[in-house]
């Protein structure tokens, strides 16, 4: 049977009007068989994420402590009953039984640590899903509430970044049979373990249920619905004419979404990928522009397809003298920053350099004890670091073909007296990077975009 996995994100399903757009997405294409919804997003009444709120609750209040301003336990108590009550009054469904068994789940003071924490995320999705399928229903779709309890969407012991285990796909496939018209409405981001406790995977979460059902169905189609009209060229907040990537490989979505394009949780694509099933970004509140379709094959028809950017990263320059004829350098180096939980991106090298490029913010309140261990154990001349630095990814699979690309990119720049403080290309040939002072990466954004790909 021909079927499409549909997710629905938070900002999709954040209130009564938008799950109404929900209604008629799922009703104008009946191979929409298998519809996983989020918890509520933000929107103009509720200023924090209801999945925050929760998580509020299950730390006794504390979740709100690092921002500006805090938000008690019981405050954040009421605004998820006021949401979850608001949602049932405006698509008119009766609440009593749903509040009734939030309330219960949400007093529920047996459960400690992470497995508290996961039990508490997971309600908003719970809930939702519930509320969904109830209006569905009154709507006159013949809708199925199906929980990840019930069909067995076994996850691994970590309760709070639960990995999907490989039974769960027989699972999947024996519970969603499709014999008559029935739509399944399946709440994301949380499975339970073999031990039947609740577990939630990553924020984000949704997605990778989404995917990991799709997968399983091998369903002929994943969509994605969102706020956006698909993948864009560039940064629309940048710059406001950027156009919608019609089509890109998982490859290319990759590279862009390590760079910035943060459309959704990449690890979704990676089963639907394996089989090659194509995955469609589509903005719910602009149904009829098609999106940016994801595949694992695509003819290039230009060179480049986006360019993305990436904030507030810092180069760590270090010399030291025959550092090439030196087996295992690297290596420790590397170890290093990962027992200072330093993530590494890019490590150009030279005979004599290399360079590490990394998060800024994972060096506050490392960087002086990091230098001190790199050189007292690799005895290392100098170490050089460059803060506020850009990294502009510039990806299509074209640049296969055309390398002179490059040249163009370096050219553009030139003639605009921007300035580059790091180049690199990347080993596939299908991406390059180069590294800005931030005070002027969004000058040298907008010259590579016009240069580039606008013309």
């Amino acid at each position: 049977m021909s079927i499409k996995v549909c997710k629905f994100g938070g900002s999709s399903v954040k209130n009564s009007s938008q799950i109404k757009k929900v209604l008629e997405i799922v009703k104008e294409d009946k191979k929409r068989r298998v519809i996983v919804v989020s918890a509520p997003g933000r929107d103009e009444i509720f200023d924090e994420k209801i999945t925050d709120h929760l998580l509020n609750l299950a730390k006794e209040g504390k979740h709100f402590s690092e921002h500006p301003y805090s938000i008690k336990k019981n405050e954040s108590l009421n605004t998820i009953l006021s949401k979850f009550k608001t949602l049932c009054d405006e698509l008119k469904i009766d609440n009593k039984v749903i509040l009734n068994q939030l309330k219960e789940d949400l007093e529920n003071s047996t459960l400690k640590g992470k497995k508290r924490e996961a039990f508490f995320l997971s309600r908003g999705e719970h809930y939702n899903a519930k509320i969904i399928c109830e209006f569905f229903k009154k709507s006159g779709l013949n809708t199925i509430l199906k929980l990840p309890e019930e069909f067995k969407f076994i996850l691994n012991g970590n309760f709070c970044d639960g990995k999907i285990q490989e039974e769960s796909y027989t699972n999947i496939q024996n519970t969603f049979t499709f014999e008559k018209d029935e739509i399944f409405i399946v709440p994301g981001f949380y499975g339970i373990t073999k031990e039947n406790e609740i577990a939630v995977m990553s924020r984000g979460g949704s997605d990778l249920s989404g995917g990991e059902i799709a997968y399983a169905l091998d369903a002929d189609m994943y969509e994605n619905w969102t706020d956006t009209n698909g993948v864009y060229e560039v940064d629309p907040r940048v710059i406001s004419n950027a156009k919608v990537i019609p089509r890109l490989t998982f490859k290319e979505i990759r590279l862009l979404s390590s760079k910035g394009f943060n459309v959704f949780h990449f690890n979704a694509m990676l089963n639907c990928k394996k089989r090659k099933i194509p995955i469609n970004i589509r903005n719910t509140n602009n149904p009829a522009h098609q999106g940016t379709m994801i595949l694992n094959e695509r003819v290039p028809m230009e060179n480049l397809v986006g360019i993305a950017k990436l904030d507030n990263m810092a180069s760590i320059h270090i010399q030291k003298n025959m550092l090439a004829d030196e087996i295992g350098f690297t290596a420790e180096l590397l170890k290093i920053f990962e027992e200072f939980n330093v993530n590494t991106y890019h490590y150009p090298t030279d005979k004599d350099d290399i360079a590490i490029l990394v998060d800024q913010e994972d060096l506050k309140g490392n960087i002086n004890n990091l230098r001190r261990a790199i050189e007292k154990r690799l005895f290392t001349n100098t170490i050089t670091v460059t803060y506020h630095l850009s990294i502009i990814t510039l990806v299509g699979i074209g640049l296969k073909e055309n390398t002179f690309t490059i040249v163009d990119a370096i050219t553009a720049l030139k003639n605009n007296n921007i300035s580059f403080e790091m180049f690199d290309l990347s080993p596939s040939k299908i991406s390059f990077h180069i590294g800005v002072s931030q005070n002027i990466s969004e000058a040298a954004l907008k010259t590579l975009y016009e240069h580039l790909i606008k013309k």
